[in-house]
């Protein structure tokens, strides 16, 4: 019997050590010495202090702020340890009823705005966590905010288009608009 147990064991203590330090321990290194922001969460600091992150989206509801995408996680909106879409179907009606109840929202927040709701503004990513909206439902957003700011109406689109990043690469994606950048810009204006 400890002809068998003793190299079972010292495998199990070799190979839990590589795969439980050495190897987490290696590529954690290799990714901060590579890639030191994305390793480190792509926190965005104001003052010194995180206020979040560039990869995860979050809630903002006040009208003097961009909205983001909705957010399809629980309990709570932006809830990164329960990431995951809502799973619902183009053709389920909890979906059908969750996005006329959007519209109807964004309508009743901005009465005057007659332009078609951008479909980013209504529905949930795949993650349910997508920090990014179209420049096309920032730009929806601009006279709300500006109103509510009272910013002139060419300020804030300046600042969209200053914060609204390319493709990958110039082909991979589409134009997006980064809602926590974009916000925060937002609020050093005067």
């Amino acid at each position: 019997m400890k002809t068998i147990l003793r190299p079972a064991l010292v495998l199990f203590v070799l190979l839990s050590a590589l795969t439980g330090l050495i190897y987490p321990l290696a590529v954690t290194g290799a990714a901060k010495a590579v890639f030191p922001e994305q390793a480190a969460g792509s926190l965005v600091e104001r003052d010194g202090k995180p206020v979040g992150s560039r990869l995860i989206g979050q809630n903002f509801s006040d009208p003097k702020h961009f909205w983001g995408r909705p957010s399809a996680t629980a309990p709570m909106a932006y809830n990164a340890s329960a990431s995951g879409g809502s799973n619902l179907g183009p053709l389920n009606p909890a979906l059908v009823d969750a996005v006329k109840a959007r519209v109807e929202a964004l309508r009743a927040a901005d009465p005057g705005n007659t332009q078609p709701v951008p479909v980013d503004l209504v529905t949930a990513s795949a993650s349910g966590l997508d920090p990014d909206i179209s420049p096309a439902a920032a730009r929806y957003q601009a006279a709300r905010v500006a109103r509510a700011r009272g910013l002139p109406d060419a300020q804030v689109a300046a600042l969209i288009e200053r914060h609204t990043d390319a493709p990958l690469w110039g082909l991979l994606g589409e134009p997006r608009v980064n809602v926590l950048a974009l916000n925060l810009a937002l609020d050093t204006q005067r």
